[in-house]
């Protein structure tokens, strides 16, 4: 794979006058034979697809064992075991060796929230139909919590159309915790300026002046709250708390970026990179925000991410016209998953592919250490119902990379009948798998070690 021009050169990353720079894995850095050689980061990328997948050959996400597997169907084949790709996975075949399918996997909490809905819990694994009335925290920040201070951004949260959304229509992936979504970023030349061009111009002297001010602003907010709060009624008081965390959150951000600060920003050549494409031309929208993850990940701004590529509820944006500027179909990119027209579903999922392909390529065919940055990467994509039925059980779901830290691939599994067990297990061996030891996420009962050699 030929080099783009815009490509990281890390000979450049050293600037500024007498700030001190926190350099990420260089190559360079390995002594031949020596034991003190710095590991590569661990990172981990949550990205979900909307509308779910076509599976035509079967109810519910599962395959009919007694129909031959259908060669559009989203799942590569039927049979659990050593992969072999149909024509809508066939973008994948030259990464078999670095991707895995898991079939039967989902949230108990989803499936009551109907096929659209779920998409909000997708890595959460929150109950909340039931026991949950706001979303909980998601997988991508429990690691963030736990490693995130290692880099400039804890996370960084894409969405393509941006923001929050609302209850039953989402429009991010990730949560701080019960109530809390963190909207998502979705203008590339926003996100690139926030992740490489943070001070607007303005001095480094500058920059800390400012956020001096912030942070004797908050501290005077927090006062000033919590000195009337005892004369409050308890619904009230639960409102000031709320109030108080969006504070705390505030004021760990302006001490963040302070410390930050300290630390030169890394320079990167923009030239081939187009941060101000339109979402009329999608191909190249989707493959520049995973552009900007991989720069992200390249330069170590942050090892953790998320990625919604449209929501469930996309009709005010031009998310809902992709298909036609993909397919040229007559219709809105949501009816494909209604009328599941046999000359456009299958080609839809495989354009899917293509995109995600090219994300796993880049990072696969950029070395690092003694392997790839896809050794050093654990990639989930996936969404929360298969076609027609829009059922909220057995997601279609893919994992990638991390052979590195872990994971084994080349296969798939089923967790059906006496063999179900929670997506939330997935996540356990996800947050091990990136040095963030946990047991329990949402309402899992272990871990994946099937996934692990």
């Amino acid at each position: 794979m030929s080099q783009k021009s815009w490509y990281l050169n890390r000979r450049e990353l050293l600037r500024g006058g007498g700030i001190g720079l926190s350099l990420p894995f260089l190559n360079g850095m390995s002594f031949a034979g020596g034991s003190d050689r710095p590991l590569p980061a661990k990172r981990m990328l949550v990205s979900y697809f909307a509308y779910g997948a076509y599976m035509p050959n079967g109810s519910s996400g599962i395959p009919a064992a007694n129909k031959p597997h259908h060669d559009w169907s989203w799942w590569p084949c039927s049979q659990p075991g050593p992969l072999t790709f149909n024509q809508s996975s066939a973008p994948f075949e030259p990464l078999k060796a670095e991707v895995t399918y898991l079939r039967g996997l989902d949230h108990k909490g989803g499936w009551s929230m109907g096929g659209h809905s779920s998409g909000d819990v997708f890595a959460t694994g929150a109950d909340m139909t039931e026991h949950e009335k706001t979303n909980n925290i998601s997988v991508d920040q429990v690691a963030a919590n736990a490693q995130g201070h290692q880099t400039r951004y804890a996370s960084l949260t894409l969405g393509t159309e941006g923001g929050t959304g609302s209850y039953g229509s989402s429009k991010t992936l990730s949560h701080r915790g019960p109530g809390r979504p963190i909207p998502s970023l979705h203008k590339p030349q926003d996100i690139f300026n926030r992740l490489f061009n943070p001070y607007a111009g303005k001095g480094v002297e500058q920059v800390r002046a400012g956020l001096k001010r912030e942070a004797s602003i908050l501290d005077l907010l927090m006062e000033n709250s919590r000195s009337f709060k005892n004369r409050l009624g308890n619904e009230d008081q639960v409102k000031v708390d709320e109030y108080l965390d969006s504070i705390r959150v505030l004021e760990q951000r302006v001490e963040r970026t302070s410390q930050w600060t300290h630390k030169s920003l890394p320079q990167v050549d923009t030239k081939g990179l187009n941060i101000e494409v339109s979402h009329k031309d999608p191909q190249e929208y989707i493959r520049c925000m995973y552009d900007l993850i991989f720069l992200a990940f390249q330069t170590d701004a942050t090892r953790f991410a998320s990625l919604m590529l449209e929501s469930e509820q996309s009709q005010d944006s031009e998310m809902w016209n992709y298909a036609t500027y993909v397919l040229g179909y007559k219709g809105a990119t949501h009816d494909i998953a209604h009328k599941r027209p046999t000359d456009y579903s299958g080609k839809w999922d495989r354009w899917r592919a293509e995109q995600h392909a090219y994300f796993l390529n880049r990072l696969r065919d950029t070395p690092e250490g003694n392997g790839t940055m896809l050794d050093h990467t654990v990639v989930l994509w996936g969404s929360s119902h298969p076609h027609a039925s829009h059922s909220t059980k057995h997601y279609p779901i893919q994992l990638a990379g991390g052979s590195g830290l872990g994971f084994k691939h080349g296969n798939l599994h089923a967790f059906e009948g006496d063999q179900k067990v929670p997506l939330a297990n997935l996540f356990v061996s996800m947050l091990n798998a990136v040095d963030v030891p946990v047991e329990r996420f949402a309402d899992s009962t272990g871990n994946m070690s099937q996934l692990m050699s």
